[in-house]
């Protein structure tokens, strides 16, 4: 179904003081029958007349439609929709037509819905019927999910959207809020389980058939757009549009979470040793060099292997070198 916009004029203080300049006649009226009951049964005419005006205009005024910047009314006569009302102002229109807005009691976690004070929770439901066209952030609640090496991660995403079909989001799906955080949902698991959680070998996460360094912590803007991407193409039938998909919160289920920090803290210990010693090796050859250039001492191989043995020790320990300072002959 397609958007029709009503291009409806901003009538509807002149329809007001009509129809309450039709209330200030009509109790004149009823005024004038009620006196002339006491001389003559025709009073009951002007009498009636102002009964029927007094009925007309309570539904007079039920066509009259106030709407704010960036909201829209979907409205139907009869169960047919007739066109979608769009743009701040006040206005009229027929009164027996019914504004639809099937998600107008959804509570989401996001911006616009979220629960307030009770009067401003009243005021949200008396417009409850109109559908808002601003931006709107989503903010599902974090989800589990096993990533591709079969790891639980925890993950939580927040999604800027807006409707830009009313038409398509009042009849084309059931409650287009709803529907909105399903596909957010279903989105957001199809694509966690191509990445793993850090980069891994033999892991292709684009498709292509070749290994890649994709991975959820270090490819965050990829996998965003993916989720995005990937939302968008389930959501365009629901009039909405997304305008941003961006990941909140990442890390480790918890029951898995302690045994992957000793694993990133032992990566890390052993990316320090092989440093450590990658630096060790290199001092040590300055210095025999150095030795020999400088002809300080002449070392023959066991003395050299001692030697390094030695530097290699000190330079590697954890601790602080305790020497043992020989005061005899070298030999």
């Amino acid at each position: 179904m397609e958007e029709k916009i009503l291009q409806t004029k901003k009538n509807g203080m002149t329809m007001l003081l009509l129809t309450l300049l039709g209330y200030v006649a009509a109790v004149v009226v009823g005024g004038i029958g009620f006196v002339m009951l006491y001389t003559t049964f025709l009073g009951f005419i002007p009498l009636a007349i102002a009964v029927i005006y007094a009925i007309i205009g309570i539904f007079l005024l039920a066509g009259l439609k106030v709407l704010k910047p960036e909201e829209a009314l979907v409205l139907t006569l009869f169960g047919d929709y007739i066109g979608t009302l769009k743009g701040e102002g006040f206005y009229w229109v027929n009164p027996f037509c019914t504004a639809v807005n099937p998600a107008a009691g959804t509570v989401l976690s996001q911006s616009g819905d979220v629960q307030q004070r009770p009067v401003v929770q009243a005021d949200r439901e008396k417009d409850g019927k109109k559908i808002s066209l601003k931006v709107m952030t989503l903010n599902n609640s974090r989800q589990k999910i096993n990533d591709c090496l079969g790891n639980p991660v925890e993950i939580g995403i927040a999604v800027i959207w807006r409707v830009t079909d009313t038409a398509k989001a009042v009849f084309n799906v059931d409650n287009y809020k709803e529907y909105l955080s399903l596909q957010c949902d279903s989105a957001l698991r199809n694509v966690v389980r191509i990445y793993p959680y850090d980069v891994a070998p033999n892991v292709d996460t684009t498709g292509d058939g070749v290994a890649d360094e994709g991975s959820l912590r270090g490819s965050s803007e990829v996998v965003a757009k993916r989720i995005q991407d990937e939302i968008q193409k389930n959501v365009t039938a629901a009039g909405i549009e997304i305008i941003e998909a961006r990941i909140t919160y990442l890390a480790y289920a918890p029951e898995i979470a302690a045994v992957m920090l000793q694993r990133q803290q032992a990566s890390a210990i052993i990316d320090a040793r092989k440093m450590i010693v990658d630096g060790a090796v290199g001092m040590v050859e300055m210095a025999l060099d150095r030795l020999s250039e400088n002809k300080v001492v002449e070392l023959d191989d066991e003395r050299k292997a001692a030697m390094v043995s030695n530097l290699l020790v000190v330079l590697c320990g954890n601790r602080d070198a305790q020497p043992i300072v020989n005061s005899g002959s070298l030999y």
